[in-house]
Formats: structure tokens, sequence, C-alpha cells
């Protein structure tokens, strides 16, 4: 059986338009997307996809669901089987266990802290409106801050009686057990005074929602001007409230955000129900913590373009940038609008009509770059250090951002603003990226095991399939160090060259070179090889065939043609030959890489083809390429694993 929990990781992975989109053309129609149904013949499209419900609606034949759903439907496999190809296809993995009686009591107790939660958002509710405190004190205060009645509704804001027990005490008489209270925040347990008294007691009630719409936990603010109070009261983390992996207000933005194909990032719940009730609903907030990678990932399942908007506080500003390079980091495109001195979202949102305040952030919409330029330019314009500083700073933030072409352009633009030699920006960068990769590098062990025991093989029939690029690299490595020492085969008691590792692996897996050049050097140099035990690059040098000798004076003359090879890996740092045996299996792993995808594209084809009337593939057929495939989608899991570790510029 597959665990709760990883179910729940396959669902919030698998976009539902991603899902369905390797199977019909999608085009977008507003929030959503339409194609025609692949269930029945149409000629006009009436499929319907939802990516902020997570559903299909096909207004023709009628078949709906969820991306699994869809799977079982279109593959006709069961929901397990469902399940696992989703999780293959995001690299989730998946451990199947029987379900103990302690793992059922543990799911049953989920259901019921949430059946707990739903109770105290229904019963802080009815306190706003229905009792004279809740109109007096929470209402009244709601209304000083510009909260509409179909607001507040919206956003099922509430309040917290004064009596400090409360909830508590309703929540015994109507049959909710004391243990749950406590597990959700809802009910402080003194054990040593056996007295229960209420967590939000005496505060306005933000409920906090999951993406699916169920309340998960509450933000609580004190009306009072006590300074020993703590103005926000938050639940505390329990079995479904983890702060970290939910941003407020998403599941009441999702579809604006779709729709608008952008996110705003603010920081409180004010915040998002003010721009809400401006008109600007495609915006969440972080709820004044630090952003995690999780709540980017959620942002990212609706759009790539993000905007984080501060408030007029530049020394509050700088304080919270550090999330900036986790957004560069997941590949979004992030903005930065920086709103007039002494105002925040909430604020300056009810002081603008929706047409004010789209016309303000697209006016003062911003890159990173210029704006952290902006921001520390006064104090770094007459200072060396802290210019140094600035550069520094934003030079790590461009090694944040995976795509080299977009990294490329970074650095043209800080260079152009800072008057920074683009090399010397290109040199940091290297020595960052470097590092980050020589931080999580295998062991020495590892890399010995590996090379001796070469665990990565293709379960497939490689003949007559190529892949032209690395094939220089190989070559490189045969003609420039065949003879070095790779490692040691303690089995053998017997050193390992870089020759015979190569050749044992291209033999071994059957794989083919494509370049008739470098295919013909290859077998010429395994036969010598083969016959002599040495590296054949003086017999290739006196080869008779011109164009093939001039290749080889080429490739182990001067080092300008190696150097443009390694610039496109992006290694500046040192020559390969002095990291033979990190570079060597990466070279061959990368061959291996793209042997894989073309055979994954080469299946994912047939099984397209076998839909047609006149395919000539068994059905019988369809489950064996599916089970290749997905044999090829783990091995591709672990060369990519391997291989995206080296730096890329």
């Amino acid at each position: 059986m597959i665990p709760r929990e990883t179910v729940d990781k396959i669902f919030d992975a698998a976009v539902i338009h991603e899902v369905i989109s390797d199977y019909v053309n999608l085009k977008k129609a507003g929030a959503n997307y339409k194609g025609q149904c692949p269930f029945h013949d149409e000629k006009t499209p009436s499929f319907m996809v939802s990516p902020a419900k997570g559903i299909y609606k096909c207004f023709g034949c009628g078949a709906s669901g969820n991306s699994a759903k869809f799977i079982m439907e279109h593959e006709r496999v069961s929901f397990p089987e469902a399940l696992r190809m989703l999780a293959k296809k995001y690299h989730i993995e998946i451990v199947e266990e029987y379900q103990s009686d302690e793992q059922v009591h543990e799911k049953e107790e989920r259901d019921a802290l949430y059946v707990v939660t739903e109770y105290a958002k229904n019963r802080f509710k009815k306190w706003l409106v229905d009792t004279d405190e809740g109109k007096s004190i929470a209402l009244s205060y709601f209304k000083e801050r510009g909260f509409h009645n179909d607001t507040i509704s919206k956003f099922e804001l509430g309040w917290s009686l004064s009596k400090r027990d409360a909830l508590t005490e309703d929540a015994l008489k109507n049959g909710y057990k004391i243990d749950f209270l406590e597990k959700t925040g809802l009910t402080i347990v003194k054990s040593d005074t056996g007295y229960n008294f209420d967590r939000f007691a005496d505060r306005v009630i933000f409920p906090v929602h999951t993406l699916s719409g169920k309340v998960t936990a509450f933000g609580g603010r004190t009306l009072k001007t006590d300074k020993n109070l703590a103005k926000y009261l938050n639940s505390p983390e329990s079995e479904i409230y983890h702060k970290s992996k939910l941003l407020y207000g998403l599941y009441f933005a999702k579809n604006a955000i779709v729709k608008k194909d952008k996110c705003f990032m603010v920081e409180g719940y004010t915040d998002v129900i003010q721009m809400h009730q401006a008109g600007i609903e495609n915006v969440v907030a972080s709820s004044g913590t630090s952003l995690t990678l999780e709540q980017i990932k959620l942002v990212r399942r609706f759009t790539k373009n993000l905007t984080v908007i501060y408030d007029g506080d530049a020394a509050g500003i700088k304080a919270s940038l550090r999330g900036i390079d986790l957004i560069l980091a997941e590949e979004m495109n992030v903005k930065v609008v920086m709103l007039p001195d002494g105002e925040d979202p909430d604020s300056f949102a009810r002081k603008k009509n929706t047409a004010e305040l789209e016309k303000f952030i697209e006016a003062n919409e911003t890159d990173f770059i210029k704006f952290k330029i902006n921001l520390f330019s006064d104090d770094a314009r007459n200072d060396p250090v802290k210019r140094t500083q600035l550069t520094r700073d934003i030079i790590k933030s461009i090694a944040s951002v995976p795509d080299k072409i977009l990294r490329a352009e970074y650095i043209r633009s800080v260079s152009s603003q800072l008057n920074v030699n683009e090399s010397i920006l290109y040199e940091e960068v290297r020595k960052i990226l470097y590092k980050t990769y020589t931080d999580y590098k295998p062991s020495e062990q590892d890399l010995r095991e590996k090379i001796s025991k070469p665990v990565i093989h293709l379960p497939i029939e490689t003949s007559g399939i190529f892949s032209e690029p690395n094939e220089k690299e190989i070559i490189h490595f045969l003609l420039n160090c065949g003879n070095r020492i790779l490692a040691f085969d303690e089995e053998k008691d017997t050193d390992i060259t870089v020759a015979e590792y190569i050749i044992n692996e291209i033999k071994n897996e059957s794989l083919e070179f494509k370049n008739l050049i470098y295919k013909e050097i290859f077998e010429e140099y395994e036969k010598y090889f083969t016959q002599n035990h040495e590296s054949a690059t003086e017999f290739f040098l006196k080869h008779q065939d011109e164009k093939i000798g001039s290749f080889v004076a080429r490739i182990t003359g001067p080092k300008k043609d190696l150097s443009k090879l390694w610039k496109e890996r992006g290694d500046y740092s040192e020559m390969p030959e002095d990291r033979l045996n990190e570079s060597i299996p990466e070279a061959i792993e990368r061959f291996k890489l793209k042997i894989i995808q073309k055979k994954i594209n080469e299946i994912d084809k047939q099984i397209a083809a076998s839909y047609l009337e006149d395919s000539i593939l068994d059905d019988e057929k369809k489950p064996e390429l599916r089970d290749i495939k997905n044999k090829l989608e783990d091995i591709k899991v672990k060369l990519t694993k391997f291989t995206e570790k080296s730096p890329l510029l």
C-alpha cells in the first residue's frame, strides 16, 4: 500500500495541466486550459483543465477527475499504478507498505484534527457576529481596517471570546476531546494545575487554509496595547500544520494567479486581505516568516512569475532579501516592488483603487539586480569596501540562477550598472559554482567503487542509438590520458587505466559514436590498446587517414581546442586531467543520459502510435514497453543526480 504521505506528495507535485499535456495538446483559456477530449471523438474542443482546482472535465462526454484519474482512464491502469506512473514522472520515491493498526490510527487522528479546526473556525465566525463583544470589539476593528462584509466572510475571519477557556469549555460540551484540542494548539493544557485555557482568547482570528481549502491553523491578533502581550499568536506546528510549507491566502489566490500568470508576495494576513479587496487577488503572504523553498515551490505550481512587494522600510528589506536567491534557484522570474516610505500593502491598498494599484506596481516593478543596487547604492557609492560587498552579494544571487543564458544576461546587466568587467564577474560566479560542486562531490571511496564496479547500466539494446554530445570529450580523454591510472581494483589487485575504464564502459553498454571520425578512432584505439596495452596517441598521429591525423593533432596539441570544450562545461578552475577520477565517470554518465532520453522518447512514440488504427504494436507489448520505460526513468534520475552536480556556466 502506498503511504498517505506519499500520495499527498504525488498529488502536490502532479500539476494537472503538465500531466495531461503529455497526452493532449492544451491551449490557455483564461485561468484554464482547453483541448480536444482524448476519451471521445470531437471536432470542437470541449475538454477543460483547471490548474487551480486540479481537475479536468469534458463538457462533451462528461469525463472528469484529477491527474491520477486521467492516467487511470487514458492508460487503462489501476489507481495505485497511476500513482506509480505520476511518481516516476516527478521523481518521487515510493516505499509501499501495509497499514498497521498504528498507521490506521494515525490517519484517523489526522482526520480528527481537521474536524476540530473546522469546528473552531465555525465557532470563531459565530462569535464575531452573534456576540456583543464580537460585534463591538472585533467587528468594529475589521470595519476600521476597511474590510467589507463579503471580505470578512470570504476569509472566514472570526473572534475568540475574552473568557479564557470559552472555546475549550464549549468544545468539551460538544464532545470534542481535550487531546485533539491540545494537538491543534487551540487549547493550552496546564498539567500541574489541571487548568486548560484557550490559546487565542480575546483575539481576532485569521484562519489558515490548505491548498484545498481545509482550515489547518489560526493566527490571532490582540487588539490591546499591552506591550507584554504578543501582537500576533500563531498555531504551533502539528500533524496537520507546517508553517514553512503553507502560504496564507493561496487557496483564495490560485485562480487569479493562473489567470494573470503572476503572483504577488507580501508579508501578513491583512496585506493579503486588503489587496484582495482592492481587486488584486493574485497575492499570498509568507506570514512573517523567512521565505522557504517549499513555499516557493507552491507558487511555482501555478506560475513562474513572482513579484515581491516590500514595505517602505529599507532597513527591514535588507534583512529579508535572502529569499530572493531561493526564488532564483527555482528558475522563477522574480521582480521587486518597494512601496513609498511608511507604507505597507495593507495601508497602501486602502488608499488606491484597482487601476491605481496596478499602475503603481507596473511602474515600480524592477528586477532584483537593479533593486539591490538602488537599495544599497547610497551606502556603497563612495565606499570601495561596501561597493565590493554589494558586488559580491549580487554575484552570489546570480550564481543561484540555474539557467546559463539568464545568468549571462544578469552578468551583462551588473557589468553595465556597476561598471565592473564582465570577465571578473564570470570568474567570481564560477568560483561560487565550483565551490558548491566540490562541497557535494562524491567521496574518494564512492568514486573508487563507481570506477571499479559501475552501478548504472542501461537495461536496453542501445545499438543504433546515438549521442553525439560528449563524444569529443570521451575521445579527448582516450587520446590525452589513456595511460593514466584512474583507480585501483582491489579484487583484481591491479590498476585501472583511463583507457581500460572507458573501453569497458562503452563496450559493455554497446554504446556507439554518431560522429564517424570519433567512431573510427574509438574502434581503432580499442584494437590497438587490446594488443599493446598502451595509449594509441602516437599511432593516430601517424595515421594514414589525413582527417584522423589532423584531428588527433588538434586535440592532443595546444590547449586552445580543449579549453573551448571545457568552456562549454563551465570549468575554468582546472583542467579535467587534474580530477580524472571525477570528470571521466561524469563524461560517461552524460553519454548514457543522452542515450536513455532518446530511448524514452522512442518508447513514447511507439506507445502513442499504438492508439492508431493501423498500429502493428501488440497490446501485450505495451506493458512490457512501459516497464522498460519505468526502469529507464529510474536510471535517468540516478544519472541526473550524478551529472547535475558539476558547475555549469
